[in-house]
């Protein structure tokens, strides 16, 4: 083999060397640290919209068999945990078919009891604060329309404060059984009420094995139902004011 040939190979392996250690480093970075998720629904509108690109938090909440790629079923329960807290958006495993990622706010801790009546959030029995918070639009096209009234919520035990979409007085979540939390679990609500299928209904308790992570930031936004793949739209159709938003 001529000299010429061996440095062309020696260079080949070389660069092949590189793109397996990127792809090493990006597969522990999104294992341990960071991940991307797409926002599927508009579900946690108006905190989040469908076309919001996220990076969620992994070590946020310590890693259970769901925090690896396939969740291979090595060991049980979590490690390095530590809780959520109230108010967190957070994705996790849906329970009946944990194939399925969900993002929604956590509600109710473990111990909590949680009721909806009349529209107004109840927590261990006292109404969780709200205050009209002008109304809001979406350039999503399947929904949830134009002016609909935006209420701003309280916690009082974390002081944290976010907006809610009630685009009905009289929805089917708008009074509500009282829940109680099981211990090792957490009560999920979309911050859209109206139209979110979370822990008042097929969501269900969400065990704590089930955390994938903290929504942290939004790193790309993209409004106007348009596909990741249709660049030449990115110009006109991009959310600016949503790159590199922290997700309250």
């Amino acid at each position: 083999m001529s000299e010429k040939a061996v440095k062309q190979q020696n260079a080949l392996w070389e660069n092949i060397k590189v793109i397996v250690q990127a792809l090493v480093l990006a597969m522990i970075i999104r294992t341990v640290l960071f991940q991307p998720f797409t926002i599927p629904s508009g579900s946690m509108m108006p905190t989040l919209l469908v076309g919001d690109y996220i990076f969620v938090n992994k070590f946020a909440y310590g890693y259970s068999k769901y925090s690896l790629p396939f969740s291979p079923d090595v060991f049980s329960g979590r490690i390095l945990g530590s809780e959520p807290k109230r108010g967190d958006v957070v994705v996790f495993r849906f329970p009946p078919n944990p194939d399925v990622d969900y993002i929604k706010r956590v509600i109710g801790l473990p111990g909590d009891r949680i009721q909806v009546k009349n529209d107004i959030l109840y927590i261990n029995g006292q109404a969780v604060p709200r205050e009209p918070h002008g109304t809001f639009s979406s350039d999503y096209s399947q929904e949830p329309g134009d002016n609909i009234p935006v209420y701003s919520e309280r916690l009082s035990d974390t002081g944290k404060v976010y907006d809610t979409l009630d685009l009905s007085p009289n929805s089917r979540g708008d009074n509500t059984q009282e829940y109680v939390v099981p211990a090792g679990h957490y009560f999920m609500m979309g911050d859209n009420r109206d139209n979110s299928d979370d822990s008042r209904f097929d969501v269900g308790y969400v065990p704590a094995e089930n955390l994938i992570g903290r929504a942290s930031i939004i790193f790309f936004s993209l409004g106007h139902d348009t596909s990741f793949r249709e660049i030449w739209k990115w110009p006109t159709n991009m959310r600016w004011d949503r790159l590199f938003k922290v997700v309250e």
